[in-house]
């Protein structure tokens, strides 16, 4: 079987669409778009390390529970998530508008 080959806008929307619905799986995801669960895991586990290892900043697990810099670090964690919601959420009402597609 040969590999497929992804946008990256296409892995990143991916990942957002399966982060921003927190009850469902990695196999629902990617049976509704039509990919490999594997392949949609491996997108999740490179995100994952893309925000936790690039940064500099500590993260949620490696600064002391209660610390500001906890806070801050699950505080940026969040409105990560809620910037990529929002973006999808803009895409689908240009896509549903008739607007530009994606």
């Amino acid at each position: 079987m040969a590999n497929k080959h992804y946008p990256a806008q296409f892995k990143a929307d991916a990942v957002a669409l399966y982060r921003s619905r927190p009850g469902s799986t990695i196999a629902v995801i990617a049976a509704d778009l039509g990919i490999n669960r594997e392949t949609l895991r491996n997108w999740v586990r490179a995100d994952d390390q893309r925000r936790d290892g690039g940064s500099g900043r500590p993260t949620a697990a490696t600064a002391k529970p209660g610390s500001a810099e906890a806070e801050n670090a699950e505080l940026r964690r969040r409105v990560r998530e809620l910037e990529e919601e929002r973006d999808i959420l803009r895409k689908a009402a240009r896509y549903f508008a008739g607007g530009t597609r994606w």
